[in-house]
């Protein structure tokens, strides 16, 4: 049943529940797109198992959310049960074998995976809003931060190199609201408060450097096997918008990063985006849209996109629409929103006029789905009822010793364990800052000593005019001058004319793309 340039899926069956024939999902569209839905407990996670295991034999390099640990066991040979081979048996799949998969084990506090991070900079001020669930007012203050970075070329690393630049916002919120637009120092307030609570969420752990490199996720093994990037979610599902905004800065990097290649015969990789409704839960309507436009370009750059969730429902319909390949596991249809959301997904196949779509989907049993894939020309397939084939690699988590033996093999082993503090806007600002004062300092103490000084004067005199109290007016006049408004020098004006060329040179460089990120 295996054929090149296709994933076999399972085989469908007929209304008798004799078996109809294979299913497949044709390479050249798996970057096309796809969804995986279905109630808790109805088999999505090993659809997704057996998805990647199918992309990664076909040397796909995959990337996937492990959210409740079972997938790390696709690193693992599978091990002969009782309901795996029944399940080859009962779909006649005579070539079922065991395999294990190359994989990367990820994760953002680096306890079951190596380290993933982003800068500040690179996230972009849309999903940090996101994130930081920032009303309009408070987005357009962080708007505002990121243009002066940009300019400035204060590096945003991590937390607190986005503090620094708030404090020096707030403290320099009147000069800086002529240039850029009001900056009220309660939104200010307001968001320094936000970025406290991400700190306790742990959210630092996430911004520093080395930042994650997309190369590293798209890498191939010795066997030709794509490699299976597995990201550790348990302990990142505890805060789901965290978890929600990396996915989609992720996916965003990808966008921006990699060429345009067309239809490739198979994709470059592939990105299953698990419990995705919470990439849409209370979403902005502009994110919303942004994110439909990375959707659809993206699939030019070779990279297919593949949603797991519950409800049907969770997917936009402007997102929905991009999916093409389709796997519908049994809902539950006892209340109104169940009941509205399984006609939905009956309504999105194409009808197989041998069965009932909305009738069968309540239907269906564990490791059983509506079947649906591009098939010659990009046209849906008639939809079946599947019976998911078993998985190669083990069904069920590694051990936290099996999964330490695959981490000391990593290829990328040593580049992101070890944090990297560089010079950037925290420490640039605390300079600047030190700087300002010691030059306040040295000046109020070299008027001090002026007026200490007898017979000192700061102002100037002509011959006969000195004695006078008069002249003793004019030169507190003069003092009261100097501490005021000074002409620059020809020196001066030059280095002002330089900064702000490489500030605007700076600012021109820096260009950020449809969710914010930064263009290279």
């Amino acid at each position: 049943m295996i054929e090149d340039g296709k994933i076999f899926i399972g085989a469908s069956r007929n209304p008798d529940d004799s078996i109809n024939k294979p299913e497949y999902l044709d390479l050249k569209f798996g970057n096309r797109h796809g969804l995986v839905t279905g109630a808790t407990g109805t088999g999505k996670t090993v659809t997704l198992q057996v998805l990647a295991e199918g992309f990664s034999r076909a040397g796909v390099p995959v990337f996937a959310a492990d959210i409740k640990g079972d997938l790390s066991g696709i690193a693992a040979k599978g091990e002969p049960k009782d309901f795996l081979t029944k399940r080859a048996e009962q779909i006649g799949f005579s070539d079922y074998e065991f395999d294990q998969f190359p994989v990367i084990f990820w994760d953002l506090f680096g306890q079951k995976g190596h380290r993933v991070r982003t800068t500040v900079a690179e996230m972009g001020p849309l999903l940090l809003a996101r994130l930081m669930d920032a009303s309009e007012p408070q987005e357009g203050v962080i708007n505002i931060a990121f243009k002066i970075a940009d300019q400035a070329g204060l590096p945003l690393l991590d937390l607190k190199d986005f503090t620094s630049l708030l404090n020096y916002m707030g403290e320099n919120a009147t000069a800086l609201s002529t240039q850029y637009g009001l900056i009220s120092k309660a939104s200010v307030g307001s968001i320094q408060r936000a970025l406290l609570v991400l700190e306790q969420q742990g959210a630092e752990h996430f911004f520093g450097e080395p930042a994650l490199k997309i190369s590293d996720i798209m890498r191939t093994s010795n066997n030709g096997y794509g490699q299976i990037s597995v990201l550790a979610a348990d302990k990142l599902m505890m805060n789901p918008r965290l978890y929600a905004t990396f996915l989609l800065w992720l996916l965003s990097e990808l966008f921006e990063e990699l060429p345009e290649v067309g239809d490739p015969d198979k994709p470059k990789l592939v990105f299953f985006f698990d419990e995705a409704h919470l990439l849409f839960n209370d979403a902005p309507k502009v994110l919303v849209e942004r994110v439909e436009q990375v959707v659809r370009l993206i699939r030019s750059k070779g990279v297919g996109v593949y949603f797991v969730t519950q409800n049907p429902l969770d997917v936009p319909e402007t997102v929905l629409a991009q999916l093409g390949n389709r796997a519908q596991h049994a809902l539950r249809a006892y209340s109104p929103r169940e009941q509205k959301a399984v006609k939905t997904a009956a309504e999105t196949f194409r009808p197989n006029p041998a069965f009932d779509c909305a009738t069968v989907i309540t239907n269906l049993g564990t490791g059983e789905a509506l079947v649906s894939t591009l098939e010659a020309k990009g046209a849906p397939s008639i939809v079946e009822r599947t019976l998911i084939r078993p998985p190669s690699g083990r069904v069920g988590p590694l051990s936290d010793g099996e999964r330490q033996q695959v981490m000391d093999k990593s290829p990328v082993l040593g580049l992101y364990d070890d944090d990297i503090d560089r010079e950037s806007a925290f420490e640039i600002l605390a300079a600047r800052a030190k700087k300002a004062a010691d030059a306040e300092a040295a000046k109020r103490a070299q008027e001090e000593a002026a007026e200490q000084q007898p017979g000192s004067t700061s102002g100037w005199s002509l011959p006969g005019f000195g004695d006078s109290n008069d002249d003793n007016q004019g030169r507190g006049q003069s003092r009261g001058r100097s501490s005021g408004y000074q002409r620059e020098t020809v020196v001066e004006a030059a280095m002002k004319s330089v900064a702000r060329t490489v500030a605007t040179q700076v600012g021109r460089a820096l260009v950020r793309g449809i969710l914010g990120s930064l263009k290279r």
